[in-house]
């Protein structure tokens, strides 16, 4: 009896591999005399590759193996078994976003680029770096990258200097008679003549001038397109060495008339005519200012109102 069990295990090793049935989804694939090489290759595959920017890769199923015996004749076939297992696995890439008040605006490989770039913008002071932040993100699709040089350049935002300052009146040809708090309608729709930041509001009594503010300010970069509210004829152009620096009239009809001062350049002539958001000027600081805005005015009748009445 025990040589006969001799026997039948001599037969058993000389024929016969000790070797493991490979199965997926129920389906066997194949045979490797080696399951702990063969799944970590395939546990390999699905971990992150940061060259790559893959977090990692999701494979449908794992394999199972199931200890039998093989002829000795029979070939293990572990590559193909590694190609059926991974052939539909889906990447997750990991990559940066920058965002600017929480929308995502430019994507990076690493948290590295992200962070240089938070970093050069505040170092240059950039006006939206406290809106700024950096999001780790996820995807079955890699976005586009950006370089930190282009992403520090798009980016930033020269900061608006606040002006002060105080200034009189436009010589008598160009006076105000009056000015009023009531809305009056003016016949004619108005448009923003410049993009900035409301510096100063009309009616106000503020110690850098010596009387109530007759116009609306408006913050911006020296050089800025100032544009004509609405069209009209231009009934004054130049500086007149009073306070308003460099300044444009426009006559609209009806009584209508806006002001626009402390220009850096005037673009259109007296008597010229001019379409509603046609260029008439840059923002400056002349006349009695000691920062870049713009200074406008709506009249009726020669009464000023409130320009936020009509616009902003």
């Amino acid at each position: 009896m025990f040589l006969a069990a001799v026997v039948l295990i001599g037969l058993v090793v000389l024929f016969y591999n000790p070797t493991y049935e490979v199965s997926l989804n129920g389906e066997v694939i194949g045979f490797t005399s080696n399951k702990s090489e063969l799944q970590s290759k395939i546990n390999q595959y699905t971990q992150e590759d940061e060259e790559e920017n893959i977090a990692f890769i999701q494979i449908d199923a794992m394999p199972t193996y199931k200890l039998c015996l093989l002829k000795k004749d029979i070939e293990t076939n572990d590559d193909e078994i590694y190609a059926k297992v991974t052939e539909n696995g889906t990447p997750y890439y990991k990559y940066y976003a920058i965002t600017e008040d929480k929308k995502e605006k430019y994507y990076l490989s690493s948290f590295k680029d992200a962070e240089k770039v938070i970093e050069e913008l505040e170092d240059k002071d950039s006006a939206n770096q406290d809106d700024l932040g950096i999001v780790e993100k996820y995807g079955k699709e890699l976005k586009k990258f950006t370089s930190v040089k282009t992403c520090v350049s798009k980016l930033y935002e020269e900061k608006v200097v606040v002006p002060t300052y105080s200034y009189s009146y436009a010589p008598a040809s160009n006076y105000s008679t009056g000015s009023s708090s009531a809305k009056v309608s003016l016949g004619i729709s108005l448009i923003n003549p410049v993009s900035g930041v409301i510096t100063s509001r009309y009616g106000s009594n503020d110690s850098v001038r010596d009387h109530t503010h007759a116009g609306l300010d408006i913050a911006a970069p020296y050089g800025t397109s100032i544009k004509a509210a609405a069209s009209g004829t231009v009934t004054f152009s130049g500086n007149a060495g009073d306070g308003f620096g460099n300044y444009v009239i426009v006559s609209h009809g009806n009584g209508v008339t806006t002001v626009y001062a402390h220009c850096s350049e005037l673009l259109v002539s007296t008597g010229e005519s001019v379409s509603q958001g046609e260029l008439i000027a840059r923002v400056g600081s002349t006349g009695n200012s000691t920062g870049n805005h713009l200074h406008f005015e709506v009249r009726k009748n020669g009464v000023t109102y409130d320009p936020q009445y009509y616009t902003y």
